[in-house]
């Protein structure tokens, strides 16, 4: 999974952490998506939340978008 590896990269997340994530991701992603753009999904959830985006309908919300939009 993406998100996982990701996230292990990014830094230190607790199991709820990792948990909200990867149901942000699993929502979000596309089964006919490139492998490159499930990256750059994961890469933009993680980000958002680095940045302080905790909720998790908010984090939904706003990964949908590409960062600095």
């Amino acid at each position: 999974m993406p998100i996982r590896g990701k996230a292990e990269h990014a830094g230190v997340f607790n199991p709820t952490e990792l948990a909200l994530l990867g149901r942000v991701f699993e929502r979000l992603k596309i089964d006919s998506e490139s492998a490159h753009r499930r990256e750059a999904l994961a890469s933009r959830i993680i980000a958002n939340y680095m940045a302080g985006v905790v909720d998790e309908e908010e984090l939904l919300s706003v990964s949908k978008q590409a960062l600095g939009r």
